[in-house]
């Protein structure tokens, strides 16, 4: 995932240059659905074996008539490969067809231009394409190669339309007879080639797998064969990305080889995290659907991205990582991909110096996660949207006082711990996101000296019906778990990692008197315990609240945020989502 930001528009997750253009001619008629007689379709995702198809008879409005068949994946076992594969028999005629396979430079998000076009070009077999996002500098390289099967007579060139470089091929079509038309992709970005770099001088240090091993050498020697490095030019994404279609063909790599090595891949994943429930189909299909989602979200071989609220589905909340993530998506990773878990994990600690900076802002100390966050870790939820009927705009607070996702994080990476040992993990980068993090806790905490406790005011909990909240229960008692979590760490690095205790003791200024006043909180937080009802008050105020009948709403097809607005749901005791 790459963030960008630009003129007016957020910081958001920048939609990717489009890897799919696959156009068929028949005797000079474009295939599209919204021409000519769709005479049969079908369209299905795999989710065992991750490949999304597509059947179509269609009739040209010249009245041929063709069967073409469309499948495409995103490499399981190779994150930089992708690829396509179009079918074509005619049913009724003979004649002239071609196909164009090529990479558009031009997409959007929702309007908003991320991508600006520094290369593009063509060598035996392929085009290429380089760019880079306008704010943050990241860089993209994507290569395509066209092979056609089946056909006789077959004529290939390429276009070079600026930015969107593209392949052609024309051949004489028989009645009957099936050609098969296959894309291969690459893809690199700069934070690639530096994770690259990075490996090779670990590797050369240390004793890797030969695999790895192998893939380095070949990158590196692809580099010095480039002859490019310090001299004629750098070595860029766009040599990367045809350098990986080149390593195919050398190895003689069908698309059948890519494809098998992909499905061994998600059967790997699969047999770890399938979730199987017996006699309701419906269910299964369901909980399958979802747990696929999450799991192409999942950064594989990049530990600084993580997986937004709405996934890789679509433009929703601009591709921000929100406190989903940690307490709903990082438990089933850890239990079933705890190397993905990991991954999501590091991506916070990466994120720490944006945390550090939002809690300087707000006037604290440590370290104070955004309720948004993108690339950098600095707080991206807006201040104002519009009203859900479109009227004027809505002040939203959850960047300034949606404060749990701090503890939220601290939370997922102590469960992560717990369940994994991964000691190392903790001692390098866990154990720093739960102490600074503390930190902030500790400057965050106010003492109420007639009550004669601290309290935590000012907040919203994970019911967003309800703002400006004091000492809501599920944020207190996070507080509470925290900082006790933070002194058994704390004291775990003193016994286990000396070095690194004294270091972070250092460099997060822990004194005794700070771990002192955690001790104090800790023992002197407001609880909102009814002794009667033996109830907690999810906040300070809530059973003074109207007790709405929601029955007395049904049916409806609006939520009841909507049907109350803002201030009536501030002042009923109507949930969005329970705190607990």
């Amino acid at each position: 995932g790459v963030y960008d930001d630009v003129s007016i528009v957020y910081t958001e997750l920048a939609n990717c240059p489009d890897w799919l253009p696959l156009a068929v001619f028949v005797k000079g008629e474009r295939f599209r659905l919204d021409r000519g007689q769709v005479l049969g379709y079908q369209r299905q995702l795999d989710l065992r074996r991750g490949v999304v198809s597509r059947d179509v008879r269609w009739r040209s409005p010249a009245g041929h008539t063709v069967d073409l068949h469309f499948e495409r994946f995103a490499s399981l076992a190779d994150p930089h490969l992708v690829a396509v594969r179009c079918q074509v028999m005619p049913l009724d005629f003979e004649g002239y067809i071609k196909i164009q396979a090529g990479l558009d430079g031009y997409p959007d998000n929702l309007g908003g231009k991320h991508w600006q076009i520094l290369d593009q070009g063509d060598e035996v077999g392929q085009v290429w394409l380089h760019t880079r996002t306008r704010h943050t500098g990241v860089e993209l390289g994507m290569a395509a190669s066209l092979v056609l099967q089946g056909s006789r007579e077959t004529r290939h060139w390429t276009m070079d339309c600026d930015g969107l470089p593209t392949l052609a091929a024309g051949y004489q079509a028989q009645r009957e007879q099936t050609v098969t038309a296959t894309k291969l992709v690459s893809v690199y970005t700069s934070r690639d080639l530096e994770r690259m770099q990075a490996e090779r001088q670990v590797a050369d240090k240390a004793e890797v797998p030969p695999q790895m091993r192998a893939t380095l050498d070949t990158f590196w020697a692809e580099m010095e064969a480039e002859g490019s490095i310090g001299e004629s030019r750098p070595y860029t994404v766009a040599d990367a990305a045809t350098g990986k279609l080149n390593e195919l063909l050398e190895r003689r790599l069908r698309y059948e080889d890519l494809l098998a090595a992909h499905e061994a891949a998600w059967g790997e994943v699969w047999q770890a995290s399938d979730v199987i429930i017996e006699g309701d189909p419906t269910a299964q299909l369901a909980v399958r659907y979802n747990l696929f989602q999450v799991l192409i979200a999942a950064p594989r071989h990049d530990d600084r991205v993580s997986i937004p609220a709405k996934t890789l589905s679509g433009f929703g909340y601009r591709g921000h990582v929100f406190w989903d993530t940690d307490v709903f998506i990082v438990p089933f990773l850890t239990h079933t991909q705890p190397a993905l878990a990991r991954n999501l994990l590091t991506y916070r600690y990466h994120t720490l110096p944006g945390a550090r900076r939002k809690a300087r802002a707000e006037g604290y100390q440590g370290a104070m996660f955004a309720w948004e966050s993108a690339g950098t870790g600095d707080e991206v939820t807006p201040r104002w949207v519009p009203g859900p009927q479109g009227e004027e705009q809505v002040r939203i607070w959850c960047g300034d006082i949606e404060l749990h996702i701090t503890a939220d994080v601290a939370y997922a990476a102590w469960c992560y711990w717990q369940a994994t040992g991964d000691d190392d993990w903790m001692c390098d980068y866990g154990a720093e996101i739960i102490l600074d993090t503390a930190v902030f806790w500790g400057s965050r905490a106010e003492w109420d000296a007639n009550r004669g406790c601290y309290e935590i005011r000012d907040v919203i909990g994970p019911d967003e019906y309800h703002e400006h909240l004091d000492n809501n229960a599920f944020t207190y008692r996070m507080v509470q778990w925290h900082l006790e979590t933070a002194l058994e760490v704390l004291a775990w690095l003193r016994r286990e990692h000396s070095d690194r205790a004294t270091a972070l003791e250092h460099q997060l200024d822990l004194t005794p008197e700070r771990l002192r006043h955690w001790a104090d909180i800790i023992g002197c937080m407001l609880v909102l315990h009814d002794p009667e009802s033996d109830l907690i008050e999810q906040f300070e105020g809530f059973f003074d609240l109207e007790d709405v009948n929601l029955a007395d709403y049904e049916p409806r097809t609006q939520s009841m945020h909507a049907i109350l607005g803002i201030e009536g749901t501030n002042k009923s005791q109507v949930l969005k989502q329970a705190d607990v």
